[in-house]
């Protein structure tokens, strides 16, 4: 087994497919440099650092691709063929911590009222309510339903504050999809991800991208809410100790609210999905 563990034969996060040249940029992918280009017939391309071309896949506006040989295709998102949606890409936050940090903060409902207050949490709602946790063999994902919270501010397209429900799904080591109440279509869900580029254990690049039904707010509008919500989130991602997550469960002391992160963590144990992990205390 590499240091990369498990994780080598996994998609990942590489760039935007819109902003691809035949010049190329250079990036690193679980330590290893890399680099991306558009082909002169207007594919992706990406080669290591000693030359190799690297598997290549293009979905929901970026480019994937992986330093090993993964077994299974990249994983779906069925929102992203549903017509009417606006598909919005957010770009890219660099944050210096592990990339599963930035997977589990993006599945911690507690710091909301606390982070990104007046927007999606407000004192006195702090309480996080029951919910549902699963870790669904036949897909192999990591589940979060019935998950409730008021917000101030839900999404851009919000015109006051709301009970809003959530359902988290986990369906890589560094990407996660939230599914969350629609203002405009109640009948419908706003899909937003996380697809997170692993530098190196403790640093990362953050891909944000989102479907929705929003035929109101201007594009320009819909990044900027969405990049102010992350880069909220960074100065704590940054700041967490220890840096790398532990998946010892002596190592912190979970509370109800943890559940995802519980599941999370266990799933990526039992899978060896270490790079950006702590095993043990130290």
């Amino acid at each position: 087994m590499t240091k990369t563990g498990a994780m080598i034969d996994e998609w990942y996060p590489v760039g935007l497919f819109s902003q691809l040249t035949e010049t190329g940029s250079k990036t690193a992918l679980m330590s290893e440099p890399i680099e991306v280009t558009r082909t002169p017939d207007g594919n992706a391309q990406v080669t290591s650092g000693d030359g190799r071309v690297l598997p290549v896949r293009v979905r929901y506006g970026h480019v994937w691709s992986s330093l090993g040989n993964p077994t299974k295709e990249l994983f779906g998102i069925p929102e992203a063929d549903q017509p009417g949606r606006s598909f919005v890409d957010v770009g890219v936050v660099r944050v210096r911590c592990s990339p599963l940090r930035a997977v589990e903060n993006f599945l911690d409902i507690a710091h909301f009222p606390f982070v990104h207050t007046d927007i999606l949490g407000a004192e006195p709602h702090t309480e996080v309510e029951n919910y549902n946790v699963e870790i669904r063999e036949d897909e192999d994902e990591v589940w979060a339903t019935q998950v409730k919270f008021y917000q101030p501010q839900a999404a851009k397209s919000a015109a006051g504050g709301i009970t809003t429900e959530y359902m988290y799904r986990v369906p890589a080591p560094t990407c996660s999809v939230l599914y969350k109440t629609c203002p405009p279509r109640p009948g419908e869900w706003d899909v937003i991800t996380l697809f997170v580029q692993p530098l190196a254990e403790d640093l990362c690049d953050v891909w944000p991208w989102m479907a929705l039904f929003d035929d109101v707010t201007p594009m320009t509008d819909l990044i900027h809410f969405q990049q102010m919500i992350f880069l909220q989130d960074r100065s704590i991602l940054e700041n967490q100790i220890p840096a790398l997550l532990p998946l010892d469960p002596g190592m912190e002391i979970p509370t109800r609210a943890d559940l995802t992160s519980v599941a999370y963590r266990r799933w990526l144990k039992r899978h060896n999905f270490t790079y950006g992990a702590q095993l043990v205390a130290q």
